[in-house]
């Protein structure tokens, strides 16, 4: 099941490999342009390797979060089937507090 303390760890992944992968790519491109013709075509085709590097991790990342959201869907569903009055009476409650609240200002 899907955890808050999951997805936050799946989010902080996924915003360290960009981080890391554009970080590569900077340095790689600033190298370049110091470089000679045949270094700067070197050094920018490693740096398009680290920016699809990062692509690569950040749809990994993605897919992770696409299972772990179908899971909570899924655990959430089976809940709602085994538990139907129960999650009703948790709707009607969220309701009413909501009603409450929105009524107040």
């Amino acid at each position: 099941m899907a955890t808050r303390k999951s997805v936050e760890q799946t989010e902080e992944q996924l915003l360290e490999s960009l981080r890391k992968g554009i970080a590569d790519a900077e340095a790689l491109l600033k190298e370049a342009a110091d470089a000679g013709e045949e270094k700067a075509v070197e050094l920018r085709e490693k740096a398009l390797s680290a920016i699809h590097k990062a692509t690569a991790s950040v749809k990994d990342v993605q897919e992770k979060a696409i299972t772990q959201s179908k899971e909570a869907v899924k655990v959430t569903d089976e809940y709602v089937h085994e538990n139907p009055w129960r999650s009703i009476g948790m709707v009607g409650l969220a309701g009413l507090l909501l009603g409450v609240i929105i009524g107040r200002r």
